[in-house]
């Protein structure tokens, strides 16, 4: 806390004017491109490794970057609503071009899935979990894009082709893409290379995010 605290008070006392500016022509509303889905780990900054402005991404993060699917005729999500409301506001509000799902290695949701383990006394995250086991199931049946990562970081990128079809299931994200207003993308973020890969559907594969791959991807995103 005192980092923190510390830290706003720096930030007070050094602030360029440019930086100023922008947060004054951010308060009067926002434009992001994508909505990112990542998880809550306390590594994973996508504003650093993506470097990105204020004002550039709208960010959902929980643990283990989970999005529990819509269910029945109205399309409410069969988890916590809270996933859902960013959905929906990101995609019908603020117009969003792009969703990005991230997850990342050494996860421990992805550990305690693997584990079929809680700690004690966690019901809530317990529960929260069951979103992931379905990323499990696939991983048992030898379902995994990259078999040479150790079974925790296997279920982190399978968890993230996972969550790209949740997102699918809502209405408003499956009408934009059928549109063409809106993309889907799975990212997987390397701590320890601080790396992060992109899946690409004709390989079922995540492939680094270099310059190569980039300019693949917007590519994509053009067409």
């Amino acid at each position: 806390m005192k980092k923190l605290i510390n830290g706003i008070v720096e930030f007070r006392r050094t602030a360029r004017p440019e930086v100023r500016k922008t947060f004054a022509k951010l308060a009067l509303g926002q434009t992001p491109d994508a909505l990112f889905v990542g998880c809550s780990d306390s590594r994973v900054v996508p504003n650093l490794f993506a470097s990105t402005d204020p004002g550039d991404l709208f960010v959902m993060r929980n643990v283990g970057n989970l999005i529990p699917p819509a269910g029945g005729p109205h399309g409410l999500s069969v988890g916590d609503l809270s996933e859902a409301a960013a959905l929906e506001y990101s995609v019908l509000h603020l117009n969003v071009r792009n969703i990005i799902i991230c997850g990342h290695s050494e996860c421990g949701a992805m550990k305690a899935l693997v584990a079929s383990s809680v700690p004690e006394g966690m019901p809530n995250l317990e529960k929260w979990l069951e979103a992931g086991k379905p990323a499990v199931e696939r991983l048992r049946q030898g379902r995994s894009p990259d078999p040479t990562l150790t079974e925790h970081n296997q279920l982190s990128q399978i968890n993230v082709l996972v969550q790209m079809e949740h997102v699918l299931t809502y209405p408003a994200v499956r009408e934009a893409v059928n549109a063409g207003r809106l993309g889907i993308f799975g990212w997987y973020f390397d701590i320890g290379h601080a790396d992060v890969y992109a899946y690409e559907p004709d390989e079922e594969h995540f492939v680094l995010l270099d310059e190569t791959e980039g300019q693949r991807l917007l590519a994509r995103m053009r067409q």
